[in-house]
């Protein structure tokens, strides 16, 4: 997560679309609602509510980050937590993303079922 930091704090802006996912994940860890709205591209941003990613970060134990495959718009992840209820899950998407004026945001997923 100290690799995200600086994007998360706005120290920096991440240089790839992998490095804004990544920092997203992270995002989740430490329930950072905010960055994972503000990196939200616009077209797409209402459809995802602030107090929704929140409460599915908070009630999610987030285990480990695992990349599939990526290029300069989409990255495929695999994301580990255990859920409320203790089971162990897997969130298994492929991601794309869209660079306007410097910045990187994500637009939208496809979801696999693991």
């Amino acid at each position: 997560m100290d690799c995200c930091q600086k994007y998360i704090l706005g120290y920096e802006t991440a240089p790839t679309a992998l490095a804004l996912m990544q920092s997203r994940y992270s995002a989740y860890v430490i329930k950072n609602g905010d960055y994972l709205v503000a990196t939200t591209h616009e077209s797409t941003r209402s459809l995802f509510s602030k107090d929704e990613i929140l409460r599915w970060a908070s009630e999610n134990q987030w285990q480990q980050l695992k990349i599939i495959a990526f290029d300069n718009t989409t990255v495929e992840f695999q994301a580990f937590f255990r859920g409320p209820d203790g089971k162990d899950c897997i969130h298994h998407e492929r991601s794309t993303f869209e660079k306007v004026n410097g910045h990187w945001y994500y637009i939208d997923g496809v979801f696999f079922k693991t």
